[in-house]
This record gives C-alpha cells, structure tokens and sequence, in this order.
C-alpha cells in the first residue's frame, strides 16, 4: 500500500475527522529522524517538476486547508519551496471582495487554475465558501450542498484538462492549536499573525470539524481526492504531504520529450565552431 491510500479519504465513504489521531508520527520518533526522508523527497519533488515543465502534457493543483495556526504557510515553505518558483504560483483565497462576491462563488478561483507545465497551491481555497458561512450561519444547507455539486463539476472539468489535483487538511488539535498561538505571542516575528479572527473561531471548533467532514466526505472524488494528515507535529506534516504529492507525481509516468532538432547536426555546428574559434585564438 502507498502512502497515498494511508492518508486518503475514499470517494462516497463519510470520514470521521475524530477517528484520526492528529499527533500521529508513524516510526519515525522525531524530527531529526524524518528529516532524510524529508530532503529526499523535496529532492525528488524538484526533480518531477522538472519533467511535469519539459513534457508540458499535465498540471498541478495543490489545495491546502486547515484551521487557523495548521501549518499551512509552513507546507508551502518547508514542504513546497522545493518546487521551482518560476513554475509554481501560489494564491491565498480570503474573505471575498465586494467584486468577487458579486459573482458565483468559483469565478474567483478558475483564473488561477494551472496551465499545463505549471503547479498552483491554493492557500485556502474554494473550499472556504462551503465551511465559514455555513459555521456563521450566512448559508443554509440547500446552499452548501449545491456548492458541494459544483465544487466536483469544477475539479472534474479541470482533471479532464490534465491537471492533476490532490487537496489536504492538514488536522491538528485545538490544544495544539492554542499552543500555536501562544508560541506566537511570544516571538517577535510571529505575533503580527495573531488577530481576534484566530481566538472568536475557537468556539466554533465542533462546528468546523462537522464542515469539514461533510464537505472533505461530498467532494473527495478519483479525480480529486482529499488527504487528511495529522498535522499536531510540524515534521510528520511534511513528512506526510511530501510523501502524497511524490507519489501522485510519479504515477503520471512522466519522460523527457524527443529533442525538436537533429543533435547529431547541432554537435556537427558546435564542433565547428568550436575548432574555428581556437583556430582565431592560435593566430
């Protein structure tokens, strides 16, 4: 079994986020232990890249979720920084503008779908639309479960114009969370993240996990499955989301294309030149 099938939530089944031991670690025991297989894969991850731009046949689609302090600014550092980023966008989707709220809820999203060649992360994403308004009670659930069957249409049309997509929730703790937030508090260069959204989400927190259960269980598809990690330990994240996106790159079977010139021509050229050019220097 891949890690991916560990991780992953089958289409049609409910997944039950409290079934799920998010301090989960697996065998390795700590960071220092995970962290070659960490590297090796960002090695690894750098190098499908590489592949998924020169055969330009497929795309990437990364969506990651997460409650507040999750870890997902860290997965896109940690995890995907091994990603070149001229072939790599990233797009945080927030509470929509006055203009993006004025349409349907996907037009803010499609333009930033990759091309082929190229990955997009979603920090947040789409799914947002179907988790805070419901928590806040701003839609009802005819609302939410039509968002579901559009979500799917959506990610379906993208899988069907190669774009490979595999979405996370990266599922911590509310301890752990707080505990977040805390070490936040006290380092200078993190507490301009703390805001009052942070800790008034903190009553909701059954809500959310019954938001995400229901919208991770409605729209995780073949096409586009979701992945839920236990996140409670930064490293095993990584570890775990490495782990998922290498494998769903190397099921693509990616190769390099056949040169578009005659190489044995252009070596002709290069020698050419390069006897001509010594040729000047000796005289």
């Amino acid at each position: 079994m891949g890690h991916r099938e560990q991780y992953a939530v089958e289409p049609g089944k409910h997944v039950s986020l409290k079934s799920v031991d998010p301090a989960y670690k697996g065998h390795h025991e700590s960071s220092d232990a995970a962290k070659e297989e960490i590297e090796e894969n960002r090695k690894k991850l750098a190098e499908l890249q590489v592949l998924l731009w020169a055969e330009k046949k497929h795309s990437l689609l990364i969506v990651l979720q997460a409650m507040d302090a999750g870890g997902k600014d860290g997965t896109v550092k940690h995890v995907l920084g091994a990603f070149n980023p001229q072939g790599t966008g990233v797009t945080g989707f927030k509470v929509p503008t006055a203009q993006e709220a004025s349409h349907d809820f996907l037009w803010r999203v499609h333009p930033h779908a990759p091309s082929k060649g190229y990955i997009a992360i979603f920090n947040r994403s789409h799914y947002e639309d179907v988790l805070a308004p419901r928590v806040h009670g701003l839609i009802g659930k005819s609302v939410w479960e039509e968002r579901y069957r559009h979500i799917r249409n959506f990610e379906q049309l993208l899988a069907d114009n190669s774009t490979h997509i595999v979405k996370f929730y990266l599922h911590i703790s509310p301890e752990e969370q707080l505990e977040r937030f805390a070490a936040r508090l006290e380092d200078p260069q993190r507490n301009w993240k703390i805001s009052d959204s942070d800790y008034s989400g903190r009553p909701h927190w059954n809500e959310y996990m019954a938001a995400y259960e229901d919208a991770i269980s409605a729209t995780s598809t073949a096409s586009a499955p979701w992945y839920v990690i236990p996140s409670n330990h930064k490293w095993y994240r990584n570890l775990a989301v490495s782990r998922v996106i290498v494998e769903a790159l190397e099921e693509l079977k990616m190769s390099y294309p056949k040169p578009q010139v005659d190489l044995r021509d252009i070596r002709r050229k290069y020698h050419s030149a390069l006897k001509d050019e010594k040729s000047v220097k000796q005289k």
